[in-house]
């Protein structure tokens, strides 16, 4: 039981004292987890854990497309449209409880998780 606590308050604290980056790579990496954890549950017939996990995807994208500057220019508007996209299939995958639909959209999860660790690595060097 202790453990559980410190565990969870260690999680608070690097949430809430760690920089926009951070986050930013927290909830790209949360929604990757998410993501494997949702196409896992629909493979194992566990409807209400597919299902809380997609919700936990979709809320990751919300609050990325919520968050994202989107008169910073063109790009902004692109990935945008991405995260959009990418949360209309996540709904369709957990109505439809469909793995092909998780197939599809894993890999564009990990391509987007995987440009942001690249942009924070090269933001870090300059």
């Amino acid at each position: 039981m202790y453990g559980n606590k410190a565990y969870n308050a260690y999680k608070n604290n690097s949430v809430n004292h760690a920089s926009k980056d951070q986050l930013l790579i927290m909830l790209v990496d949360g929604a990757v987890k998410y993501s494997k954890m949702g196409r896992q549950a629909i493979l194992d017939k566990d409807s209400k854990k597919a299902h809380e996990s997609l919700i936990r995807t979709q809320d990751i994208f919300i609050e990325l497309m919520a968050t994202l500057d989107t008169s910073a220019g063109e790009w902004a508007s692109q990935i945008f449209s991405i995260y959009e996209f990418i949360n209309n299939r996540l709904v369709e995958a957990n109505i439809k409880k469909s793995v092909e639909i998780m197939d599809e959209i894993i890999p564009l999860i990990e391509e987007i998780r995987d440009t942001w660790h690249a942009a924070t690595k090269l933001a870090k060097a300059k």
